[in-house]
């Protein structure tokens, strides 16, 4: 099992955060974790990487049970793209491309440690699988965000991990970048040695033909999780994010809209 969580709850200054989350993630699945704002899709993911603990329950990751193994040494088997990780280069804006990838050697913002010529040379060939040969060498300063966006995921992938987190990747990103990253990450799916992906989403379109499994949450608590023709219903989906929604698939993908009567209102500024 690469993910198996039972009965796991989150409070944080005693305010619940997740609530009795039951999820199992097997190998060969591809998962998208959609919720609105609040829902608890970050919390989550602090939990499985151990950045925080579960108040109740067991986790389980990548076989090992939370409790009785060493979380650092499991960090290194799992890739990790957030907001947060841009946030925290602005402070190393004048460091080659290149750099910022082999820095996820020893998952460090910034290099500090020794990196061997192997290691450099994976950073390049990353580089040029993410179409960033022609910015390998430029500073991070001058690369477009859907570049920083490739970036970020070729510094993830360097270790070659077994889970990849990807919370929110395309925030920021316009429509063209927004596509042109998630090309990148359908074509690393069908690779054979892709790892096992946690997509983590607002946007029900920016689930990829590839991803095979969706977990809905609503407010702390699973709403539904399964193959993602079963979950991604307009009933579902229009409960997890708050508003009457329909959906239409398309090339692999969902696309919802805004029910007639409630687009009508919002034209008339209701």
């Amino acid at each position: 099992m690469v993910i198996d969580l039972e009965n796991v709850s989150f409070q944080k200054a005693k305010k619940p955060i997740l609530q009795d989350i039951s999820w199992q993630v097997r190998p060969g699945e591809q998962w998208a974790i959609l919720g609105a704002n609040g829902s608890g899709k970050t919390s989550l993911l602090k939990l499985i990487t151990g950045y925080e603990w579960a108040s109740a329950g067991r986790i389980s990751v990548l076989g090992s049970v939370f409790g009785s193994v060493n979380i650092h040494e499991l960090r290194k088997r799992v890739g990790w793209v957030s907001a947060s990780l841009d946030q925290r280069y602005q402070m190393h804006e004048g460091m080659p491309c290149a750099d910022v990838i082999v820095s996820g050697v020893h998952a460090s913002i910034g290099v500090h440690e020794a990196i061997t010529k192997a290691d450099g040379e994976r950073a390049l060939a990353l580089a040029r699988s993410m179409g960033l040969e022609h910015v390998a060498f430029s500073p991070l300063s001058q690369l477009s965000q859907g570049e920083r966006k490739k970036a970020f995921m070729a510094r993830a992938l360097i270790n070659e991990p077994e889970l990849l987190i990807l919370d929110e990747a395309t925030s920021g990103l316009d429509l063209s970048a927004r596509e042109q990253l998630l090309a990148e990450v359908e074509r690393m799916l069908t690779r054979k040695q892709a790892p096992t992906l946690l997509y983590v989403t607002h946007y029900p379109e920016e689930i990829l033909p590839s991803i095979s499994h969706v977990l809905l949450l609503k407010k702390g608590r699973v709403l539904a999780a399964g193959r993602k023709e079963e979950v991604l219903t307009a009933s579902l989906i229009s409960e997890a994010l708050g508003l009457p929604l329909t959906v239409e698939w398309a090339n692999g993908r969902p696309w919802v809209k805004a029910t007639t009567a409630f687009a009508h209102g919002l034209d008339n500024g209701d």
